[in-house]
């Protein structure tokens, strides 16, 4: 079965920088869609940014040129650079993933809807 584990949340100053990872089992389909999204105590769950098994990557407005996006495919791991934090940066952040996933046909990379397989999460704290 499909699971994901997230790892890399703490605590760090605005400004700063994180590295969450994704390590990612239970799949071998060359077609999938991997995905970051984070939930903010009275927000909605918010796509962060995502990538696809045919290299196609998306990130939320206001994330982008701040987050990178990456996986290792050798590894299985999926990952979220975060640079430049700031305190609205800070919710818990989950990975998610959906097989038989192309962005050429149909899938929203930052729509949570379309993912049926989550990590538990991790926490980001940004403190200004």
């Amino acid at each position: 079965r499909v699971q994901l584990v997230e790892s890399g949340g703490g605590l760090v100053q605005a400004g700063g920088s994180l590295r969450l990872s994704c390590a990612a089992s239970g799949f071998t389909h060359d077609n999938y869609c991997m995905g970051w999204f984070r939930l903010a105590p009275g927000k909605e769950r918010d796509g962060v940014g995502g990538i696809a098994s045919d290299g196609t990557t998306s990130y939320a407005d206001s994330v982008k040129g701040r987050f990178t996006i990456s996986r290792d495919n050798a590894k299985n791991t999926l990952y979220l650079e975060m640079n430049s934090l700031k305190p609205e940066d800070t919710a818990m952040y989950y990975c998610a993933a959906e097989l038989f996933c192309l962005p050429t046909l149909g899938a929203n990379l930052l729509d949570f809807q379309d993912f049926a397989y989550w990590g538990q999460g991790t926490q980001v704290t940004v403190s200004s």
